[in-house]
């Protein structure tokens, strides 16, 4: 028996292979949460390498299949599949207690991991003062109502480190005596940053070098020049996958500054994240939800706050898979998309939970904000302009039909076809495939690469 969407997958697959790059790249195109783990698990099967390229542990990604759910946070989703091998890339900042924690659950489930995990000698290291610095000072932002909203992970004085050019890195794992000079330093000017501007407990040098010294022969021989490693892999053909954490609105830069990460999420992440060549990547897939959702504090057009809001929240699950904090849900924004595809110059779209949508009567699209008496379309750098911003919308009729169980795009209710055909007519971007649910087969393939 031959199943329409095993047939239509085998032949975005031969796609993928025959295709005369080797290198494609996935990104959020929205505010993170959009569903990247599930479709780089789906593509990372005709691949040979996924690498990720930017961001740490306040990152989520879930797949679901066989009845069993993944979550992780720092590793590819690309390790689900045999065969593969996962890079951590130098633009990361990595936790390395997580690390190992999230490398046994996946061993317990029979997946092996060490075999096929490579981790840059240039990522950074997450420190335990970076956590608490990063808590103390959002205690201390919300005490004063000036809270980023974030994640507590310690990411963002990682990569304050590193640009202060003082951070852990990976390979210092390797160099005892190097390793014991930063620690110590690093140490003593966390130690004064906590007690003289939070009145926080400071962290003992001891206790940290004891738990970097345990951890590091855990992982020492996973430790690799990851640009060489992508780049001689590309030189020889190899297929590679690169991964994005967050979403593009989320980007350090381009981002709603300053409610954004403190990594650069959009495609030029990938080159400085990796050492890959902008001209390696072939093919970018931007993954994008049916609405909008958005994690923390910052601007939101397309919110909604009352019951839809809150029907949107439950139907879609829209809690953090690494916090569990609720998300903000709203409808779809057409300028958040197109400033994406500029930014990242998307080729295919990836939609996903599409079957949120089942029950919604009508459906908002957001096609530009109004500003004062201006109708705009972008994002104001001004953090009081962009949270000003009111939505424009254009309504369209809902499907009010149970689409989990459709396997062919023609199958879909028209009005859902509609629905699709206005997001790629607003952006100039076809869709590639539509998720109509959590797992890997619950999901339609609308265009070949």
């Amino acid at each position: 028996m031959c199943f329409p969407f095993l047939t239509q997958r085998k032949k975005l697959l031969q796609t993928f292979q025959n295709d005369a790059h080797v290198v494609s790249a996935v990104v959020g195109t929205q505010w993170g949460d959009e569903g990247k783990g599930k479709v780089v698990d789906l593509l990372s099967h005709s691949f040979d390498i996924v690498a990720r390229y930017q961001g740490g542990p306040n990152a989520g990604h879930t797949v679901k299949y066989d009845g069993k759910t993944f979550v992780l946070h720092h590793i590819p989703t690309g390790i689900l599949r045999p065969g593969i091998s996962c890079v951590l890339g130098n633009g990361m900042v990595i936790n390395i207690e997580s690390l190992i924690h999230e490398i046994d659950q996946l061993s317990k489930q029979s997946i092996d991991v060490f075999s096929r995990l490579l981790i840059s000698e240039n990522a950074h290291i997450i420190m335990p003062y970076h956590i608490k610095i990063d808590c103390a000072s959002e205690s201390s932002a919300h005490a004063d109502k000036e809270a980023i909203g974030t994640t507590g992970r310690g990411i963002g004085p990682a990569y304050a480190d590193k640009a202060r050019r003082t951070g852990v890195r990976i390979g210092d794992l390797l160099h005892p005596s190097l390793l014991e000079k930063k620690v110590k330093s690093n140490v003593e000017y966390a130690n004064k940053i906590l007690r003289a501007v939070y009145d926080a407990d400071g962290c003992d040098y001891a206790e940290v070098m004891a738990k970097l010294e345990k951890t590091a022969k855990y992982i020492d021989k996973n430790i690799v020049n990851a640009r060489q490693y992508v780049c001689n892999a590309i030189g020889n053909g190899k297929k590679v996958l690169l991964e994005g954490a967050q979403g593009t609105h989320l980007d350090i830069d381009f981002g709603t500054y300053p409610f954004v990460t403190s990594s650069n999420t959009t495609i030029g992440g990938a080159c400085t994240g990796l050492g890959v060549g902008p001209k390696d990547i072939g093919t970018v897939i931007g993954i994008m939800k049916a609405y909008t959702t958005r994690v923390g504090n910052g601007p939101f057009p397309t919110e909604l706050e009352g019951p839809k809001g809150e029907k949107m929240r439950k139907i879609g699950d829209e809690f953090g898979a690494t916090t569990g904090r609720p998300r903000r849900c709203g409808w779809w924004d057409g300028v958040a998309g197109k400033i994406s595809v500029q930014l990242n110059n998307i080729d295919y779209f990836a939609i996903t939970k599409l079957d949120v949508l089942d029950t919604f009567e009508s459906i908002r699209i957001c096609t530009g904000y109004k500003l004062g008496n201006r109708v705009i379309d972008y994002i104001p750098s001004n953090p009081e302009e962009a949270c000003a911003m009111e939505p424009v919308y254009e309504e369209v009729e809902g499907w009010n039909t149970d689409i989990t169980g459709v396997k062919e795009y023609e199958e879909l209710p028209e009005q859902a076809r509609n629905y699709l055909e206005i997001i790629e007519k607003i952006t100039g971007v076809p869709v590639m495939l539509v998720s109509v649910g959590p797992r890997r087969k619950e999901t339609i393939w609308k265009n070949e690469l």
